[in-house]
């Protein structure tokens, strides 16, 4: 395997691997293959934020993961990096139904000294560019918020990101932006959530959110997800950055729903001798379910094993009834007996009561009582005079 510095300077990296700062890094594993660059053209390059694009390599250029390139765009050229080459890139156009060589542009040179100082110059201006667009659309009154500009490595054409909640008339505002910056104006409509994976951040888990750094697509997500995993409707709790629900909820909806099948119907009564109990809650991974004897109210809880309420369910269908519910063994409820002969022995009046032994004073040598009594308690007798 290959190594390389990597992009940041911060030591060794493999062929194909990136150094993990860029978003949406990939690891193109068929880059070790001796014929990956010659049985495919195609390659996939990266720009600012999320954008990606797949280009033709008709020049035969000899390119590597990280490496810079200028592509062609309308109108100039763009500047991005090269993320994956190869068979990998052919994969992923079957994946988005995509055919190759099809709609695809060109990949014009490596980028050169000239082309990246270019580049950084209209780099540098995308935040002041921001700023003063913003203040543009306030003058218009328009409910909109440019959220970021980014432009072309050439410097003749800007993206302007926006979010709003309706639709926007924009035309006056393509105008006076056209007529400030002086380069090609195109607008793009995104969401709450792609305004918080540009933005970036930390999620409540501890690591960093997922649309900034390998989510591309997103998802719809429903409170449905939260019911599967009995979580709370809390709208704090359950929403991100983006004041959406948390995308991270669809990765364990399969495993709840697979694990739910296990669990016992919620609407089955559980019929026991003293009482019957009535669904209250479940811990779905753990296969555990609690009881209530109240419908409404957590009254009298129990918690039992999924086993043993699918035990219990067949028992009741038979005409059955277990004395507890969390009993582990299946004890069926007869005929209480009321014969009083054949719930005590009938010797028992038989039996001699034993009388207890007096607890008598222990007696002296000569035969008298001691006299246990503190010296203090004793009275003594008045002795007769002698003459």
């Amino acid at each position: 395997m290959d190594f390389k510095l990597n992009a940041a300077g911060r030591g060794l990296q493999a062929k194909g691997c990136g150094c993990g700062r860029h978003q949406l890094n990939v690891n193109d594993y068929f880059s070790d293959l001796p014929d990956n660059t010659q049985a495919c053209n195609l390659v996939e390059v990266q720009f600012k934020n999320t954008r990606k694009d797949y280009y033709i390599n008709e020049n035969g250029l000899e390119l590597h993961k990280g490496d810079m390139v200028a592509v062609e765009s309308n109108p100039g050229h763009d500047i991005g990096m090269v993320c994956m080459t190869g068979r990998l890139v052919e994969l992923q156009l079957k994946k988005q139904s995509m055919r190759p060589g099809e709609q695809l542009k060109h990949i014009y040179r490596i980028a050169r000294p000239a082309d990246m100082e270019r580049y950084e110059e209209a780099k540098a201006r995308e935040h002041q560019t921001m700023i003063e667009s913003r203040q543009i659309a306030k003058n218009l009154g328009l409910e909109m918020k440019i959220g970021d500009v980014e432009f072309q490595g050439d410097g003749q054409k800007a993206i302007f990101y926006y979010i709003a909640d309706g639709r926007v008339d924009f035309r006056q505002l393509i105008k006076d932006l056209a007529a400030a910056f002086h380069v090609r104006i195109e607008m793009k409509q995104i969401g709450a959530r792609q305004e918080a994976g540009r933005i970036g951040g930390f999620g409540p888990c501890g690591r960093e959110l997922c649309c900034a750094t390998w989510m591309r697509n997103f998802q719809s997500v429903g409170t449905g997800a939260a019911r599967t995993q009995d979580l709370s409707l809390n709208p704090l709790k359950l929403a991100g950055q983006c004041a959406k629900l948390k995308c991270c909820m669809n990765y364990e909806v399969d495993q709840y729903m697979e694990a739910a099948r296990k669990l016992p119907s919620r609407e089955i009564v559980l019929q026991t001798a003293d009482a019957d109990y009535y669904y209250f809650k479940a811990d779905i991974l753990q296969g555990l379910v609690t009881y209530s004897t109240d419908r409404r109210i957590a009254a009298n809880l129990e918690a039992i094993t999924a086993d043993r309420a699918r035990e219990i369910i067949a028992m009741n269908r038979e005409g059955k009834k277990p004395l507890k519910l969390n009993e582990s063994e299946a004890v069926v409820a007869g005929p209480v007996e009321n014969d009083l002969a054949a719930q005590s022995d009938l010797t028992r009046f038989d039996k001699k009561k034993k009388h207890k032994k007096k607890n008598n004073r222990p007696r002296a040598e000569n035969g008298e009582r001691r006299d246990q009594r503190p010296r203090g308690n004793r009275r003594e007798k008045p002795q007769a005079n002698q003459e």
